[in-house]
């Protein structure tokens, strides 16, 4: 049975073969200082704590599936639940960059 409260996950080493794939989308819900300093390439970032202000930006990602990021998969969880909650198909990272063993890029 599926619950609402339910988070979906994805762990790094799954996720990183999904980079390239055009049906995902990753997000980046860390600050823009983190992001930063190192993020997987070619992903935008907004913010956990404002996330519910900026879902208009992602309307675009509707008809993809969103995999959602930060450091260690806390915020990133708490963003997943908002974003399913308002009809996204969002799926948490889970280990955040702390795990992830793709590529990085720092700007």
């Amino acid at each position: 049975m599926w619950h609402c409260n339910q988070s979906v996950t994805i762990e790094g080493k799954d996720a990183v073969n999904l980079v390239d794939n055009s049906e995902y989308y990753f997000l980046d819900v860390r600050t823009m200082s983190e992001h930063a300093d190192g993020a997987i390439p070619n992903t935008d970032c907004i913010p956990l704590q404002e996330i519910g202000q900026r879902l208009s930006e992602l309307n675009d990602y509707k008809n993809k599936k969103i995999i959602v990021y930060c450091r260690s998969g806390n915020r990133s969880g708490k963003a997943t639940k908002i974003l399913k909650e308002n009809g996204f198909d969002a799926i948490n990272l889970i280990g955040g960059m702390n795990s992830w063993e793709g590529d990085i890029v720092s700007n």
